[in-house]
């Protein structure tokens, strides 16, 4: 009695075990007959004119699709494919062909692990997988050997993936709202890493491998548990930290190139604009007195050679003037054109020589003197001359350094 009934009950459990594997098959075949359906359901309107343009970027952004459509997989010029804010659980493995893609763009949808048909696009360098419900990244990853970029924010990381660590050009990554508690101690091996994003994880301390990231330019650390930031300054390379919403007591200590963002950075900003103003003011003043002091230094005389050339300039030019105009001279000045010249100007060249105002020539400086026809040289930068005079007359001076633009002044005030 005992064994037929168990046997009956066998036979019970084979037959619902027999019924629930048809129901599993039927399933299954109604699952592929869905797929097929959802594949070859006609487009949303303007999708077949943007399949048909023929431009290397493509958004099918939040058009709701369950799959990719076939009509994309063969579009081999594609650069650039965006295909977030859809309902993809998976790719097709027929990705592969578009081996010109350079970036990819599956941000928002339901992926649960990263497709190994997109590891094999080996020509990414930008990837987004944000906002999916990833745990973890597959090794088939290292295939992505030009990845550049790779943003996997908003997923479900615990741990961090060293899978990236056989991605020798990857320069940004972003893993913010993930569960991410500690930094492996051999991250500093990302050599490539230029820009880190880990806000929004469960980081209580900060991670101590970071300080050995020395060619870090960006560092996000915002919405986190952090209370106490180390000195910064190990970070030679550091352009922008962030630390928002950490229950911190003070600013973290980080070089004046850094530019901060959280609880306190303005009054550091503002402090170090104060301190950079002040610092531009007192050099301009040093500028300014060093320039002063070598003006002092100098001896006034050359100044005053200086007028003496640009004078007798002019008086070379007017005579030149008058010789080209049949002894009729022309002044210099507008106000004097009806005043004619004396005979004993005309007569003496050395009387023609510029005026110098008293004010202008009263220098006390010990051991000169300025004499009306010549001018005595005592200065101690003088020593060469011996104190011998030096006469200045129109007719034998000698330009040597601008003899060219003063006969072209001369020739355009005989014109």
């Amino acid at each position: 009695m005992g064994n037929s009934s168990r046997k009956e009950g066998e036979e019970e459990g084979g037959e619902e075990k027999e019924k629930e594997k048809g129901d599993e098959e039927e399933v299954a075949e109604k699952e592929e007959e869905e797929e097929v359906v959802v594949e070859d359901e006609e487009l949303p309107l303007g999708v077949d004119e943007l399949l048909a343009s023929g431009d290397p970027v493509l958004d099918l952004s939040y058009y709701k699709f369950r799959r990719l459509p076939r009509q994309v997989l063969d579009l081999q010029h594609l650069e650039k494919l965006y295909v977030c804010g859809n309902r993809l659980r998976d790719v097709p493995k027929r990705i592969v062909q578009l081996q010109g893609l350079r970036t990819l763009a599956l941000d928002f949808n339901k992926l649960e692990d990263v497709p190994l048909s997109v590891c094999q696009l080996t020509n990414l360098t930008c990837l987004y997988l944000g906002s999916n419900r990833l745990m973890s990244l597959p090794p088939e990853m290292r295939n992505l050997h030009s990845l550049r970029c790779l943003w996997v924010e908003s997923n479900y990381f615990q741990r961090f993936p060293k899978q990236l660590y056989d991605l020798p050009r990857l320069r940004s990554l972003q893993i913010g709202d993930n569960r991410l508690r500690t930094l492996p101690s051999d991250l500093w091996r990302m050599e490539a890493l230029r820009g880190l994003w880990l806000y929004g994880n469960r980081f209580q301390e900060f991670p101590r491998v970071l300080l050995k990231m020395e060619q870090l330019e960006i560092l996000d650390l915002d919405r986190n548990r952090i209370s106490e930031f180390p000195n910064l300054h190990h970070l030679p390379a550091l352009r922008l930290f962030s630390y928002d919403h950490n229950p911190v007591k003070e600013p973290p200590r980080v070089g004046e190139e850094v530019f901060l963002v959280g609880e306190g950075a303005e009054e550091v900003l503002q402090s170090r604009e104060r301190k950079r103003e002040a610092k531009e003011h007192a050099e301009k003043e040093a500028e300014e007195a060093a320039a002063a002091a070598a003006a002092a230094a100098n001896p006034v005389i050359h100044g005053i050679l200086k007028k003496l050339r640009m004078s007798s300039a002019l008086n070379l030019a007017a005579a030149k003037e008058k010789a080209t105009n049949g002894g009729v001279p022309s002044s210099a000045t507008e106000g004097d054109e009806d005043e004619p010249q004396s005979k004993d100007e005309e007569a003496d060249p050395e009387r023609q020589g510029v005026a110098l105002d008293e004010a202008e020539l009263e220098y006390e400086e010990e051991g000169l003197g300025y004499e009306r026809e010549e001018l005595i040289y005592e200065g101690e930068d003088y020593e060469g001359y011996g104190g011998a005079g030096l006469e200045y007359e129109r007719a034998e001076m000698d330009y040597e350094y601008e003899g060219e633009e003063l006969e072209e002044n001369a020739q355009g005030g005989g014109a």
